[in-house]
């Protein structure tokens, strides 16, 4: 029995023994409670849990997303060791001396760093150098940062909005006294009314005198110039970022109560900024924007390089604007212009041949729908180049008739269209080409009407696919790759030469003649009716060189407006052509 006593109080020595031994020291309490970044539990150990608490949670909050590691080393004279891994796994490591008193740590502000006073707290900060453009395919800027002033107005000075729109007509035209009143109704803060580049601003002068008015200055990314806007730049911000942030240096300082740096712990060097480059042109882009702007309604047009699949212009009017990004993710029926893919798919089946005697009556049933001409026109009998010229929408309905019900679809898709693209700094959608489910879709879908949709941007890959004579993949970051959910694929030469061919001749002789004085263009109109009233949509696309493009005119009633808008801009950018 007394053995087994002995035995007991034993086994109870070497657990409590082991037990006292396990206690983690206040010391060690603290350093875990700060690698948690636990403020409210790291102060709780010390003699000073108000002014700690403050300390350590002004730190974390000044040191970012920085990862801290706290550990205790030495038994008589511990230290904690620091270890902060910043953005970029860069570190920074140092000690700092911890003592107790009471089963307390003492408090300081030296806990946290040496040389850190009363009040203070550690502050992380990127080293960022700006002056990084984004650039066009020449080199040419495109996109830099530059200085704005920001205009803002109180709500409750609403009466100066009258004096304020007058000030700004000279350089924000389409800006009213109703437009700022309507911004700031209801708000309780000031609100920004523009942000005027300098410039502009150096035009309007000094509006903070106007009451209520304040200003201010910051630092924005821009277009080079006003005339370069485009919806394909507003994806390019992020690449620059990317590219501004991989080459930032970073500084880690002390700073005391009123903000005010006191002293470095650590700097680490960054380097130069790589330019974000793109296939953009800003000469096409500005001759685009102007163009487009000539327009009253929407309108908006893509080019493409179809050798490089590099975009090279998408440019839209204010009208469409007011509509989002549409020349890249607008859906619209392509109308005509997307005979260029019935005709394609009719000649790769064997159905025709470009020179084959094919019938242009005024109207045409097939099944249960009449198809007929703009006015009914009536060519006889005619080679399909010519009722491809004329834009016979009765021949091409035929054409389909004939077809199998997925041969547009599987067409379509070999040009880029209905392709989902992921191409690095802008976002697109090129359309929908479903296949038919009945009879009378698939004729109507032969002629661009249906269920078939394009976005400018489809159809000017549509032309660039078929100026190379294969799948074009678009991008528009320089070495930035593009993923596609469909396969790149070559098409018949014989097929792409012929359809090249007719679009020439719709240029010299058929529906796009207006435009025979420039040399070598090939292009498709395209007449598309939407809604319940009649009303049409106007396209225009085709090649010129090495240049593919696709122009809507959205109401245009028919494609002379977009013939206009598409003359337009390749009469002024023969120089620049690529």
């Amino acid at each position: 029995m007394r053995r087994i006593a002995v035995t007991v109080v034993l086994a109870l020595i070497v657990a409590l023994a082991a037990a006292c031994g396990s206690d983690p020291s206040p010391a060690e309490r603290l350093a875990d409670a700060l690698t948690n970044r636990d403020a409210a539990a790291a102060a709780a150990l010390t003699d000073d849990p108000g002014a700690a608490k403050k300390a350590f949670a002004d730190t974390f909050d000044g040191m970012g997303d920085a990862e801290a590691q706290v550990a205790v080393d030495g038994d008589d004279d511990p230290e904690l060791t620091w270890i902060w891994t910043l953005p970029k796994k860069r570190k920074v490591e140092y000690t700092t001396a911890v003592a107790e008193a009471d089963g307390k740590i003492r408090w300081s502000p030296a806990l946290i760093h040496r040389g850190l006073a009363a009040g203070g707290r550690l502050l992380y900060s990127d080293d960022k150098t700006y002056d990084a453009p984004v650039v066009d395919r020449a080199n040419r800027p495109l996109l830099t940062w530059q200085e704005v002033t920001v205009v803002s107005l109180a709500p409750d000075r609403a009466g100066s909005a009258d004096q304020l729109a007058r000030r700004l007509k000279a350089v924000a035209p389409t800006m009213t006294a109703s437009s700022i009143r309507a911004d700031i109704d209801g708000k309780k803060q000031p609100v920004t009314v523009i942000a005027l580049r300098a410039a502009d601003a150096k035009t309007v002068g000094r509006l903070d005198t106007i009451p209520g008015v304040t200003v201010r200055t910051e630092g924005r990314l821009l277009t080079a110039s006003k005339d370069l806007r485009s919806p394909a730049v507003s994806g390019l911000a992020d690449e620059w970022r990317k590219s501004i942030d991989d080459a930032a240096g970073a500084t880690v300082t002390l700073v005391d109560a009123a903000g005010s740096a006191t002293g470095r712990i650590e700097s680490f060097r960054g380097t130069a900024p790589a330019p974000v480059e793109t296939t953009l042109d800003t000469p096409l882009q500005r001759a685009a924007n102007a163009a487009v702007d000539t327009e009253r309604r929407p309108a908006m047009l893509v080019a493409i390089r179809p050798s490089t699949g590099g975009i090279l212009a998408v440019a839209q009017n204010a009208p469409a604007d007011g509509q989002g990004p549409v020349a890249l993710t607008g859906l619209y029926p392509p109308g005509s212009t997307f005979k260029t893919i019935t005709t394609a798919a009719a000649l790769e089946s064997g159905v025709t041949g470009p020179d084959a005697m094919l019938p242009c009556p005024g109207t045409q049933r097939i099944g249960d729908r009449v198809i007929p001409n703009e006015d009914e026109f009536d060519l006889g009998t005619v080679p399909l180049r010519t009722a491809f010229a004329q834009s016979c929408n009765t021949t091409m309905a035929g054409l389909s008739a004939r077809l199998g019900d997925d041969a547009l679809s599987r067409t379509a898709g070999t040009f880029g269209l209905g392709v989902d693209y992921t191409i690095p700094g802008v976002t697109t959608i090129t359309g929908s080409v479903p296949a038919a489910r009945t009879p009378a879709e698939k004729v109507e879908n032969g002629i661009g009407q249906g269920t078939v949709t394009a976005s400018p941007f489809g159809m000017a890959l549509v032309e660039a696919s078929l100026a190379v004579g294969h799948t074009v993949t678009p991008t528009l970051i320089q070495g930035r790759g593009t993923k596609e959910s469909a396969k790149p694929e070559n098409l018949p030469a014989d097929m792409t030469a012929a359809v090249r061919s007719m679009m020439r001749e719709a240029v010299a002789t058929g529906t796009a003649k207006s435009l025979r004085d420039i040399p070598g263009l090939a292009g498709k109109t395209g007449t598309a009716e939407f809604g319940e009233k009649g009303s049409a949509h106007g396209w225009f696309a085709g090649i010129d060189g090495d240049l593919a493009f696709a122009t809507l005119v959205v109401g245009g009633e028919s494609s002379g407006p977009a013939l206009r808008v598409s003359g337009d801009f390749l009469r002024s950018v023969r120089s620049d052509l690529p």
